[in-house]
C-alpha cells in the first residue's frame, strides 16, 4: 500500500499510487460506476471506482457511503483536467471506516441560526474551509512580517486588573478573592515589553462586553498589536500600511484557489498597494458633510455607516488620523500642533468593512499621562506599573491593534465576522 499523502499534494504524484485518507463529500453513482468526491481538509478530489476493478464489498460500502462517511481510498493519480483540482483518484482499494447517514447540513438552503448551532459540522463546507484556510495564511503572513523586520512576540496576560479601552465593555470574572477582567487588549503590557525589546508585538484573544448585534462585532476576538519603541505617530502609519500590503499580497500568492472558492473579486485585492490615502479626521468629516445620508457631527467619533461612506470613496484603505481627542483612550498623546487632537489613526478597509486597525502615538510624559487618568474616571492604583514606564526611560512610542477576524472578513468578502472565528461569540452565542 502506498504511503498517505493528501489532496493538496497530488501534483507531487501524478501517475502513481497514492493512498488517501478523508471524507465523503459528494457521491454519484452510475450503474458500475461511482465517482466519489473525497475531501482531506487539503483539498476535494474526484475518486472513480469501477465496479470490476474494486474489491465488490468497497464498491458496495461506498454505494451506501452517506455524506462525510469516513473512508480511505487507494489508486492511481491520474491528470483530469475536467476534474476538481485537474487530477481524479482511479480506486484499486480501499474501506469505509464509519457509514453516515443523516447528516444534519444538505445540498438545500439552511437558516444561519441553525448553522451556528451546527458551526461544528459547518467548518466542513467547502465555503467555510476556504475561509479557515485564508485565515490560516493571514495569520502566518502577520508572524512572517514582523519576524523579518526583528519583532519580538510576547504574549500579555488574559487576566488583567484594570481596563485599557474603557470600563463599559469589561467581562468581570471571580479571581480567588479580588476582581479581575478579561482583556480588552494587550497594548498596555506590549508597551512594557518594547521598553524592553525595542519591537514587540502580541498575538492573541482579547474580549469586549460590548452589546452590539452588528456585522463587524464578536464578544471574543484576536487581535494583533506591535509596540515600537521611540515611534512617531508617522511610523505607527508606515507600519501598518505595510502589514496590510504584505497580508493581502501573501494571501493572494498562498490562497488564490480558496479565494476563488469564495467568488471573491481578486481585482479589488490585487489593488491594495502602497501608498495609501492619509486624511486628517477634519478632511473625513468634509467628505461626510457632503454625503447627503449622513447625519455625522463634527466632533462625534465615526459610526459603522460613516466609515464606509469614507472608505467608499477610496480604492484601498485609508488612513484616517488626528481625532479628537474627546473620543479617543486616555493613553494618546496630544499633538503639539493642535492640543485638541489626538496623534492617533483608524485604518478603514474598502468595501464598508469598517476600521479593521487602530493605533496611536502614546502618551509618554508621566504628569499628562496621569492626568488623562484621572479625566477619564480611572482608577490610579492599577496604572501604578504603566506609570513606571514613563518614570524610568520615558521614550516616544506607538504601536497599533489590528483585528484579525475583520481583516480576514475583508480579504474573503464576507459580510459578517462570525464567518473569520472558528467558533464566534456574541451577545447572543456561547455554543457550540
Amino acid at each position: 500500500m502506498p504511503t498517505p499523502t493528501t489532496i493538496a499534494r497530488l501534483s507531487e504524484h501524478a501517475g502513481q499510487q497514492v493512498h488517501l485518507r478523508g471524507w465523503l463529500y459528494d457521491l454519484s453513482s452510475k450503474g458500475k460506476l461511482h465517482f466519489a468526491k473525497l475531501r482531506d481538509g487539503s483539498g476535494i478530489v474526484q475518486c472513480v471506482l469501477f465496479q470490476k476493478g474494486v474489491p465488490p464489498e468497497l464498491f458496495e460500502a461506498v454505494g451506501h457511503a452517506g455524506q462525510e462517511s469516513s473512508l480511505e481510498l487507494w489508486g492511481k493519480c491520474v491528470a483530469e483536467p475536467r476534474a476538481p483540482g485537474g487530477y481524479e483518484i482511479q480506486v484499486e482499494g480501499g474501506r469505509v471506516l464509519q457509514r453516515v447517514e443523516g447528516y444534519p447540513i444538505t445540498p438545500k438552503e439552511h437558516g444561519i441560526e441553525f448553522l451556528m448551532d451546527h458551526r461544528h459540522l459547518w467548518l466542513r463546507s467547502r465555503r467555510q474551509w476556504a475561509v479557515m484556510r485564508v485565515r490560516d495564511a493571514v495569520i502566518t503572513a502577520i508572524r512572517g512580517f514582523f519576524d523579518a523586520r526583528d519583532f519580538v512576540c510576547v504574549d500579555p496576560p488574559i487576566f488583567t486588573p484594570n481596563a485599557c479601552e474603557g470600563t463599559s465593555t469589561l467581562f468581570e470574572v471571580d479571581y480567588f478573592e479580588q476582581k479581575a477582567f478579561l482583556t480588552q487588549s494587550g497594548q498596555l503590557y506590549a508597551e512594557a515589553a518594547a521598553m524592553a525589546l525595542g519591537k514587540v508585538y502580541s498575538f492573541g484573544p482579547t474580549f469586549r462586553a460590548e452589546k452590539s448585534k452588528t456585522r463587524r462585532h464578536l464578544t471574543e476576538f484576536w487581535m494583533i498589536e506591535p509596540e515600537v519603541a521611540y515611534a512617531t505617530l508617522d511610523d505607527v502609519m508606515e507600519l501598518a500600511e505595510g502589514l496590510l500590503c504584505h497580508v493581502v499580497r501573501e494571501v493572494l500568492r498562498r490562497r488564490r484557489t480558496e479565494l476563488e472558492v469564495l467568488e471573491r473579486d481578486l481585482a479589488k485585492l490585487e489593488r491594495i498597494q502602497a501608498p495609501f490615502p492619509r486624511i486628517s479626521y477634519d478632511e473625513a468629516a468634509a467628505i461626510l458633510a457632503k454625503h447627503p445620508e449622513s447625519t455625522f457631527k463634527h466632533g462625534d467619533d465615526f459610526g459603522a455607516p460613516d466609515e464606509t461612506i469614507i472608505s467608499n470613496s477610496f480604492d484601498r484603505p485609508v488612513l484616517v488620523h488626528r481625532y479628537p481627542h474627546q473620543v479617543k483612550a486616555f493613553y494618546m498623546k496630544r499633538d503639539p500642533a493642535d492640543p485638541s487632537k489626538a496623534l492617533c489613526v483608524d485604518v478603514l478597509g474598502p468595501e464598508g468593512v469598517g476600521e479593521i486597525i487602530g493605533g496611536s502615538q502614546r502618551e509618554d510624559d508621566l504628569a499628562a499621562l496621569e492626568q488623562r487618568i484621572a479625566e477619564h474616571g480611572l482608577p490610579p492604583e492599577p496604572f501604578q506599573w504603566y506609570l513606571d514606564l514613563r518614570r524610568y526611560g520615558s521614550v516616544p512610542h506607538g504601536g497599533f491593534g489590528l483585528g484579525l477576524e475583520r481583516t480576514v472578513a475583508w480579504i474573503c468578502g464576507i459580510e459578517h465576522v462570525r464567518e473569520a472565528i472558528p467558533f464566534p461569540r456574541t451577545i447572543y452565542r456561547l455554543t457550540p
